[in-house]
């Protein structure tokens, strides 16, 4: 059962298709390099005696190795739970608009043209707190043509806040008509007020980035780590040390890479968010419900 999905099983073959691979290529072969030319030196000139200390350094890469495991886990934990908590947040926009427009749809069910600015005006939010999140990101377009009473806003102010306040001015036009209650405004204030939340929990992940002393110190832990590893490995193992010392460093210096990709869950690589498909996710779904 386990091999049940072969794609994915076979992309574990496919280096050359790998991101990460990609940009660490060049630096693995730097360290192949350096490491069979280590082996050179420590097997034609240095010719050291089966005794001399030197050939007990594996123990303390050994000892140090567990250490720079454990701060790679952290890394990786801290990266995934940024990641994993800008996914929930576009989870709960999702479910919020389409919740609003499901309140909506009763209450405005003898109004077709405001039903109408709903189902215009709710994605549109999504689609503004995209762009605001993603710096100097162009607008993405729904399929849809843009509803006439939803101005262009202004770039130099705050886009999303606005956005949301259009909702909430429209909303506030329907209850001063008597088109909606009291009672109404409090059955959708939750979703109203939760645009905001969620925009703010957005920008508290996009305006905190992990420390940079942190991010630093792991990149030179890493490095030394590898750098020091052909003078250790060359002793016992010879030339097979080369393609060793590289897979050691590709899955070290990967796991940084990759924790540097969730860490920013907000940008268009492959791994981060994929914000355009639950904006169009959430256009689709307000309008069928207020069609």
């Amino acid at each position: 059962m386990i091999f049940y999905n072969t794609k994915e099983w076979f992309g574990i073959f496919r280096l050359h298709k790998a991101d990460t691979f990609r940009k660490l290529l060049p630096l693995i072969i730097v360290i192949a390099a350096y490491t069979a030319l280590i082996g050179y030196l420590e097997q034609t000139f240095f010719n050291l005696p089966d005794d001399s200390p030197f050939k007990n350094i594996t123990t303390m890469h050994s000892l140090v190795g567990f250490a720079l495991s454990m701060l790679l886990v952290f890394r990786t934990n801290t990266a995934y739970d940024r990641w994993w908590e800008g996914r929930r947040l576009w989870g709960s926009l999702v479910n919020n608009s389409r919740n609003l427009a499901l309140k909506l749809a009763p209450l405005l069910e003898q109004h077709a043209g405001e039903r109408a600015f709903f189902a215009a005006a709710i994605p549109r939010y999504s689609v503004e707190l995209m762009t605001h999140l993603r710096a100097n990101a162009t607008r993405l377009e729904m399929d849809e043509k843009p509803h006439p009473e939803i101005p262009d806003f202004d770039r130099l102010l705050h886009v999303p806040a606005q956005a949301a306040g259009l909702i909430m001015q429209r909303v506030y036009k329907l209850r001063s008509k008597g088109v909606l209650s009291p009672e109404d405004l409090l059955f959708i204030n939750p979703e109203l007020t939760s645009f905001m939340d969620i925009c703010g929990g957005c920008e508290r992940i996009r305006n905190t980035p992990i420390p940079y002393s942190y991010s630093a110190f792991i990149k030179k832990f890493i490095f030394v780590y590898v750098v020091t590893l052909p003078f250790g490995f060359s002793f016992t193992l010879g030339y097979l040390s080369v393609p060793i010392v590289a897979l050691i460093f590709y899955i070290l210096a990967s796991l940084e890479l990759i924790a540097e990709e969730i860490e920013e869950p907000f940008g268009a690589d492959m791994n981060d968010l994929p914000m355009p498909r639950l904006c169009h996710t959430i256009d689709k779904s307000v309008r069928e419900i207020l069609a």
